[in-house]
């Protein structure tokens, strides 16, 4: 129904940025909430951050303050705007839509892998 396409991973220092984009295969209508959610090896997989179709947002505690998530005006790609980068930011990043219309359904992206070391 709506796939998902992640980009914009790859290695940096710590300190610098990274914005990472995730297109989805059509605009998305009605009620949803667009996430990125990121896994490292031996952690469990977590929640970065979200924006809702009515434009709010959200962040986990970690990432305050230094990450930013944005959505375009035809709400087809979102973006992760990570800045002052930490090594413990290295994960593997997903992007995830979750529809709210009528009933939970979750679609998700295959990742973009996140290095952060010097």
């Amino acid at each position: 129904q709506v796939q998902l396409v992640e980009s914009g991973g790859g290695l940096v220092q710590p300190g610098g940025s990274l914005r990472l984009s995730c297109a989805a295969s059509r605009v998305i209508f009605g009620s949803y909430v667009m996430g990125w959610y990121r896994q490292a090896p031996g952690k469990q997989r977590e929640l970065v951050a979200t924006i809702t179709s009515g434009g709010s947002s959200n962040y986990a505690d970690s990432v305050k303050g230094r990450f930013t998530i944005s959505a375009d005006n035809a709400k087809i790609t979102v973006y992760l705007q990570m800045n002052s980068l930490k090594p413990e930011d290295t994960a593997v990043y997903l992007c995830n839509l979750r529809l709210t219309t009528i009933v939970r359904m979750d679609y998700w992206g295959k990742g973009t892998p996140v290095t952060v070391s010097s």
